[in-house]
């Protein structure tokens, strides 16, 4: 929800706000993979102990994940490879980020904590794959309380607050019941009969 909508807003203003931008050519998935470098040191910041950092490093490589594809529309070089890189890295990222948070609170001794990440990490892949499924069949369903936006957003206000436990929380609860909208919509859109022919299923051996 955050990104599509700043993401319209920012094809009008970025071009007056950074117009350095768009006087060359950037290559539209060279700043994707530059904002998922810095993401990932994000990663290593939380990893350390490092939460403040951490949160500034992640704001900034969720700028550049805002700002790629407005640049690809721009100069008219979008591709499916692009979508397919950004979504891809999108992941990555968020793998990444939760694994650095279960490192931190490991050496911290705080196995609970790890355990709390760990939900969480699972909670936003689980969001992410549902929505990916679907569409691979079809249907969109973009829809629930925490979408990667707010994900993102949730952990940066997190490691700036020094409130990250409570984030965790909220992102285990809100991300639960996130995937529990998405199948929801998902059997809605896609229980009805398969047009075509069943599926042949291969039996176990």
């Amino acid at each position: 929800m955050i990104k599509s909508r700043l993401g319209e807003r920012l094809e009008s203003f970025l071009p007056r706000l950074l117009p350095f931008l768009f006087w060359r050519k950037l290559p539209p998935n060279a700043l994707t993979v530059i904002g998922t470098l810095v993401s990932v040191a994000a990663a290593v910041a939380f990893a350390r102990g490092a939460f403040v950092p951490g949160a500034l490093l992640l704001w900034a490589g969720g700028f550049f994940d805002l700002v790629d594809g407005v640049v690809a529309r721009r100069q008219g070089t979008t591709s499916r490879f692009g979508a397919f890189l950004d979504s891809t890295l999108d992941r990555l990222v968020d793998m990444a980020v939760f694994v650095g948070l279960m490192v931190h609170y490991a050496a911290a001794g705080r196995p609970g904590l790890v355990t709390l990440a760990g939900v969480a990490l699972i909670a936003g892949v689980m969001t992410s794959y549902a929505k990916a499924r679907a569409e691979n069949l079809g249907p969109s369903i973009s829809v629930g309380v925490l979408e990667r936006g707010e994900r993102v957003l949730l952990v940066i206000l997190g490691g700036l607050s020094g409130w990250m436990v409570p984030v965790l929380w909220i992102l285990v609860i809100g991300g639960g019941i996130t995937v529990a909208q998405r199948f929801a919509r998902a059997h809605r859109l896609l229980a009805g009969p398969e047009a075509g022919p069943a599926p042949a299923v291969q039996e176990k051996t």
